[in-house]
């Protein structure tokens, strides 16, 4: 009877713990390239798409900035991210087993544009435009793949010196939105942004092509990716990293999509993202 009791007693306490495993809430974040109240409705569609998809309680976290969602993926406050390339290279040298589960169909191929405010009398060229150097210049984020890692590349690959050197004056934006604001403004004469970003506020009426325009855009490289934490199987079941990557890759909502916008995720891995890594390390971003 004794015998009887403790094996009814475990059996209530695994399904207990099975019970509560399962009612766990999957938390997830996102770099914020721009306007916030976008990222919020965008990511809100996200998560009540997934919890669907993955029947448990998904949560949208912001955060203030590209640190900000690398530190929180490093301290377990989210299993999932929608970082850049760069970011997603950064969070997962700091979590061990980590990994890059789907990116956007355009992620493969992605670029970086060149904007420069209409008083420089800059135009589109299919070169890198040699004549910004000496101008005022504005990346967005520090930790942007396309709105800092890759144009200072090509910048210090044609000028052989760090921007500081290049330019009169050199700034972060913090977000893509807000480079194409300034340059527009004339706070700086030329600056680096998303070229979906581009795309999206000039097809919404947000950029006045008479002040500011494209003047070159970038060779392609890999950018943003869903990474997820290697322990989500333990914490949430098995397979369940399994489920979240056919989560992400069944998305064919095209609101949600547009929203991005991508037409499809498709797979990832770590590996799609070494041409990053290496830049990184070659212009000094990467310990």
């Amino acid at each position: 009877m004794f015998n009887l009791s403790r094996l009814i007693l475990s059996t209530v306490l695994c399904l207990a713990a099975s019970v509560s495993a399962q009612a766990e809430t999957f938390t997830f974040t996102a770099i914020p390239d721009a306007d916030a109240s976008r990222l919020q409705e965008r990511f809100d569609k996200v998560a009540d798409y997934l919890s669907a998809e993955l029947g448990v309680e998904v949560k949208y976290i912001p955060v203030k900035s590209y640190a900000a969602a690398i530190t929180a993926f490093k301290n377990n406050q989210v299993q999932l991210a929608w970082f850049g390339g760069l970011s997603g290279v950064q969070a997962r040298r700091l979590v061990v087993n980590s990994e890059a589960i789907a990116q956007g169909y355009e992620d493969q191929l992605f670029k970086t544009y060149f904007i420069a405010h209409h008083s420089t009398g800059l135009t589109e060229a299919d070169a890198f435009p040699a004549d910004i150097q000496g101008k005022t210049f504005t990346f967005g984020s520090k930790g942007s793949t396309s709105g800092r890692l890759m144009p200072e590349f090509h910048i210090r690959e044609q000028f052989n010196m760090a921007p500081e050197q290049a330019f009169a004056r050199v700034g972060f934006s913090g977000d893509h939105s807000q480079t194409i604001a300034q340059v527009q403004a004339g706070a700086y004469q030329v600056g680096a942004v998303n070229y979906q970003v581009w795309e999206t506020e000039l097809a919404s009426g947000k950029i006045d092509p008479s002040k500011v325009s494209v003047i070159w855009r970038t060779p392609t490289y890999p950018d943003y990716q869903w990474t997820i934490r290697g322990d989500v199987d333990a914490r949430y079941g098995d397979n369940f990293k399994a489920r979240v990557t056919q989560a992400l890759l069944n998305m064919t909502d095209p609101d949600l999509l547009a929203s991005f916008p991508r037409q499809s995720f498709i797979p990832a891995s770590n590996q799609d993202y070494a041409p990053i890594e290496n830049t990184a390390q070659a212009i000094g971003l990467l310990d």
